[in-house]
C-alpha cells in the first residue's frame, strides 16, 4: 500500500525533532526457512531499494529500547533474541547525494529534513533471531514493502547494509556456541534432522548424521516427544523440544559441541 507523502513528512520531521543527531540503529532480523537463513528487509518509501529496518534514537531512549521500537514500527516483528553486535562508522558509509535525491523524488524534502540527512551518521547494529512461522510482518509508515530474503542471494542493498548483514552472519558463526540458535529459529518442536540442517546452513558444510545426533543427545538439553508421522513410507522420526533451564545454563557455559 502506497503511503501519503504528507503523512510521511510530518511523522519524519516529528521523529527528527525527538532524536539524537548523527546516530541511528539498524537491525539484522534473522530467521530460518527452506533450509537456509533469511533476513527481513524493507523497501524504502518512494524508492525501489531494499534495506535493513533502521531508525533514529530518541533523546530520552536507551539503545536497546530504540532497537525494539524500530523493529516494531518498521516490520511489526517481536524478537526471541536481540543483541547489539557492532557499530558502523565509515566516513562515507552513506551516499548523501543519493539520499537527498531519493527525498526529492518522493517529494519528501524540506530544508529541515535535508539538513538532517546531510550530516554524518554512525549506526549501532543489532542482531535479532526469530521464528519465521511466528512472525506477522508488515511494512511500517516508512516502507512500501517488507519481506524475507535468503542470505545467500542478497542483492545490492542501500548504504553499507550488505556489510552489516555479512558482519551479523559472521557473528552467528563465531558465537554459535553462545547464541540460542536452535531455540530462537526453530519451531517449539522439531526433528533431529531439522536441527542438523539448521547448523549446516549456518556453517555452510555437511555434518555427519550419527556424530551430530550423538553429540547433541550427550548435552542432555533436549526433551524427546512423540514421533512425527508425515504419512510417508520412511521410519517416523522423533520430535524434540529444548529443556529451557538446561539449555540456558549450557549457553552461559558455552555449548562447544561442533
Amino acid at each position: 500500500m502506497k503511503k501519503n507523502q504528507n503523512d510521511f513528512l510530518k511523522n519524519l520531521e516529528s521523529q527528527i525533532k525527538q532524536s539524537i543527531p548523527g546516530h541511528s540503529v539498524d537491525c539484522v532480523i534473522v530467521g530460518y526457512k527452506n533450509y537456509e537463513l533469511q533476513v527481513l528487509m524493507v523497501k524504502q518509501f518512494s524508492t525501489d531499494k531494499w534495506a535493513l529496518p533502521g531508525g533514529f534514537i530518541y533523546k530520552d531512549e536507551d539503545l536497546n529500547d530504540a532497537a525494539t521500537r524500530v523493529l516494531k514500527e518498521r516490520t511489526g516483528v517481536e524478537y526471541s533474541f536481540l543483541e547489539q553486535f557492532y557499530t558502523f562508522g565509515k566516513y562515507k558509509r552513506r551516499d548523501i547525494d543519493q539520499v537527498l535525491d531519493d527525498l526529492r523524488k518522493g517529494k519528501l524534502n524540506s530544508p529541515f529534513t535535508e539538513e538532517w540527512f546531510k550530516q554524518r551518521f554512525i549506526s549501532t547494529a543489532f542482531l535479532a533471531l526469530v521464528d519465521i512461522n511466528q512472525c506477522d510482518i508488515k511494512a511500517g509508515l516508512y516502507s512500501d514493502d517488507c519481506d524475507w530474503k535468503p542470505v545467500s542471494g542478497l542483492a545490492e542493498l542501500m548504504f553499507d547494509h550488505n556489510q552489516i548483514v555479512d558482519k551479523a552472519i559472521e557473528k552467528i558463526k563465531k558465537q554459535l556456541d553462545y547464541l540460542p540458535i536452535g531455540k530462537a529459529l526453530l519451531p517449539k518442536q522439531f526433528t533431529m534432522n531439522d536441527l542438523q540442517r539448521l547448523y549446516e546452513s549456518i556453517l555452510q558444510k555437511k555434518l555427519d548424521r550419527g556424530n551430530f545426533q550423538k553429540k547433541i543427545l550427550k548435552l542432555d538439553v533436549l526433551i524427546r516427544k512423540e514421533k512425527f508421522y508425515s504419512g510417508g513410507a520412511h521410519k517416523a522420526p522423533y520430535l524434540y523440544e529444548f529443556d529451557d533451564e538446561k539449555y540456558k545454563r549450557l549457553l552461559e557455559e558455552g555449548i562447544a559441541f561442533l
